[in-house]
């Protein structure tokens, strides 16, 4: 957890580094001179995001980093994000072919797919596709991050 006054000292670390004086950020950044006092001094505590990316912006800082300084964003480890290995997008391709197979094959055979009783256009069936495809993609990634480690594959 941020202590109020880690994000104030660190954004006048910044503001000292750049040579600006508070009047200066206040001023580039839209917000009073007694405001971004306090969070300097950490008075105030963390502001808004709203806030912060008015600092970010006058500051010419990155504002996830921002963010993350603040506390709202949390650091990832990025060797615990799952990502997708070329055996699961073989996969995932795999079972979108079969589905448009099964999909068009069913158009062809006359009893196709409808949606309120009317049969799906082209258009809706290239659209439903693409949603089953981004479901399979979140589906795979979310067995990833919930299987343990020890029984993850090691890639």
């Amino acid at each position: 957890m941020i202590v109020m006054s880690d994000f104030g000292t660190y954004i006048k670390n910044v503001r000292d580094s750049k040579g600006l004086t508070l009047n200066q950020v206040a001023l580039y950044s839209d917000i009073s001179a007694a405001q971004l006092s306090r969070i300097e001094t950490g008075k105030r505590g963390v502001p808004k995001p709203a806030t912060i990316k008015k600092i970010s912006e006058a500051l010419k800082v990155d504002y996830d980093e921002l963010m993350r300084i603040a506390g709202y964003i949390e650091e990832n480890d990025k060797e615990d994000t799952p990502k997708l290995t070329e055996k699961d997008e073989r996969d995932i391709a795999k079972r979108m072919k079969k589905m448009r197979e099964d999909l068009t094959e069913a158009k062809a055979d006359g009893d196709g797919l409808n949606y309120m009783g009317e049969p799906m256009s082209p258009e809706a069936i290239e659209s439903l596709l693409e949603a089953l495809e981004h479901a399979e993609r979140i589906a795979t990634l979310a067995n990833k991050k919930y299987t343990p480690k020890k029984y993850r594959d090691k890639d």
